[in-house]
């Protein structure tokens, strides 16, 4: 089950590159990393695509490998929320899920439909449910942007507050684009990853990274334990990249 999300709005005015500038140095000064989970609590993603038209390969690929995050996260340790957005005005948020067959099930009765890019709603919702209970992480996925980048700042710049990190998946090489993505993943503490539909093996193993690092934290690269030890290094790597 799915529920829609009401249309998303910058939580402040778009903010010049000054005072965004200005508002990263205070974020890293004050804003920890949130830490991995304790006590057997379940780390929480968010699951985000674009599931416009030309997203159907690419959406068919994330179903077949998002078990990778559950595998290297173990047994009830991760806890996943799918959320896409298609056509003209509809963006939804499944449940969360506990297991890949259960997320496995909601991706499968999606298909991809003709539209426009809704990522300021994917940011406002993740803010949302991060104010609600600790979110470890938003994965993104996609290939466009069909919006000013402005009010995505603002958005990124609420998750960084809530120590919630934006891992921007980006299909294809556009630079206007990865210029967008990238500048998400830096304000939250991130990291943009480009992939190629291609080469399956490592989105598999980046997204295993991501669940590592969400519920262990950067101390994962030292225990890797399920993630591939490469994969963590790149992505490390990233989210260290200013």
């Amino acid at each position: 089950m799915t529920r829609d999300l009401r249309p998303g709005r910058p939580a402040r005015p778009p903010a010049s590159s000054a005072e965004v500038e200005g508002f990263l140095a205070e974020a890293r000064r004050s804003v920890p990393a949130r830490p991995p989970t304790h006590g057997g609590a379940a780390a929480r993603l968010i699951l985000a695509m674009d599931a416009t038209q030309s997203r159907q390969p690419g959406w068919d690929l994330a179903q077949g490998l998002q078990g990778e995050m559950f595998r290297v996260a173990g047994d009830g340790g991760l806890a996943v929320q799918l959320v896409y957005y298609r056509g003209f005005d509809e963006c939804r948020a499944s449940r969360w899920a506990g297991d890949a067959l259960a997320l496995a099930r909601v991706m499968s009765r999606i298909d991809c439909r003709a539209g426009r890019t809704q990522l300021a709603r994917v940011l406002s919702h993740a803010v949302a449910e991060a104010r609600a209970a600790p979110v470890h992480g938003l994965i993104f996925v996609g290939d466009a942007l069909e919006e000013p980048v402005a009010p995505l700042e603002a958005g990124a710049a609420d998750l960084a507050m809530l120590g919630v990190r934006a891992f921007m998946f980006q299909e294809g090489a556009h630079p206007e684009v990865a210029a967008a993505f990238g500048r998400i993943a830096r304000i939250t503490g991130g990291a943009l990853l480009p992939f190629d539909p291609a080469a399956p093996d490592r989105l598999r193993a980046l997204l295993g990274a991501v669940a590592a690092v969400a519920t262990r934290g950067p101390a994962a690269l030292e225990r890797p334990g399920r993630a591939d030890p490469k994969a963590l290094s790149l992505l490390i790597g990233r989210m260290g990249e200013r």
